[in-house]
């Protein structure tokens, strides 16, 4: 009766007559009776402070150490290296149709085209096609010197930087250097086009640009050219192009600051032997040499 009294007078201060009479026939004025009687059945816990204090300063103090999660960028780097390594594998493969030969210093290369025709690549020269479009369109593209044996058929076509080459079945040598450029027609006809002008060469005829000066070959008795044979052979050259074509096929740095080397040569020389083939350039214009290892030094002979 107590709780009832209590809980009333709480009530009575608060509502009006009517509105106390109305809330003790009510079922929330019941539910209120409960929780006053459980709550006052409910102790707070009691707490040592100073044993509380004691505890917390003994805790140990550690650190929480943020988890880390490695993105192992080597590994990272060796994926990508080998994804870009297969799409270049895979480019090649199966979009680049270029087929590409190219020779060193004192090295000759032979091989076939599509069509069966066959090249020879002097030293130091490099050959270029697309094998795709090749059955329609026969065009290679020349840097250095060779040799072709062409297969009759449609019109095929040398690029060089110096000139175009065209034939339908023939055998020819295309030169092209710094400064020179050289074709020769051993069988059948070449049209050669250089500065927009064309020149047809006829077996044992050739066609000679030196320095932007241009000078026609005629009666050629030759069968093929001489580098065919391990020979180069010059008529009336600089000497400073049989120089270069000696380190070309040597594989040796030719110092030739003592002497003129715009002086012209006429002559042949192996690619068989150095000393052989210095005597054959040095002699005729009274020169002498020194081989230092892969050093060459020319100078003017003593007794002159």
């Amino acid at each position: 009766m107590k709780k009832e009294n209590d809980i009333l007078k709480w009530f009575d201060d608060q509502l009006t007559k009517p509105e106390l009479d109305a809330l003790k026939q009510s079922e929330d004025f019941k539910t209120l009776e409960k929780i006053k009687h459980y709550s006052s059945q409910m102790e707070a816990p009691k707490v040592d402070a100073q044993q509380a204090l004691n505890a917390f300063k003994q805790r140990p103090l550690t650190k929480t150490e943020p988890k880390v999660i490695s993105l192992h960028f080597k590994t990272f780097f060796k994926v990508a290296a080998m994804l870009i390594v297969m799409l270049g594998i895979s480019y090649f493969a199966f979009f680049n149709n270029t087929k590409n030969f190219e020779t060193t210093v004192a090295q000759t290369q032979t091989f076939k085209l599509p069509d069966n025709s066959e090249v020879i690549l002097n030293a130091q020269s490099s050959l270029s096609y697309n094998s795709k479009t090749w059955d329609d369109k026969r065009d290679l593209t020349l840097d250095g010197e060779a040799f072709f044996k062409v297969e009759k058929g449609q019109k095929f076509t040398v690029n060089t930087s110096a000139g175009l080459v065209q034939v339908l079945g023939t055998q020819f040598n295309v030169k092209e250097r710094d400064n020179y450029f050289e074709v020769v027609c051993f069988e059948g006809l070449v049209s050669v086009t250089h500065n927009n002008k064309t020149i047809k060469l006829s077996k044992g005829k050739g066609f000679k640009v030196v320095n932007d000066n241009i000078e026609l070959i005629d009666n050629t008795k030759a069968t093929s050219p001489s580098w065919l044979k391990a020979e180069s052979t010059f008529t009336n050259i600089s000497l400073q192009q049989v120089i270069a074509e000696v380190q070309r096929q040597y594989d040796v740095t030719i110092n030739s600051d003592a002497i003129d080397t715009t002086q012209l040569f006429t002559g042949t020389f192996t690619h068989s032997n150095l000393n052989t083939a210095l005597q054959a350039i040095t002699i005729p214009l009274k020169l002498s040499y020194k081989i230092n290892n892969t050093t060459v030094t020319l100078y003017k002979y003593e007794g002159q």
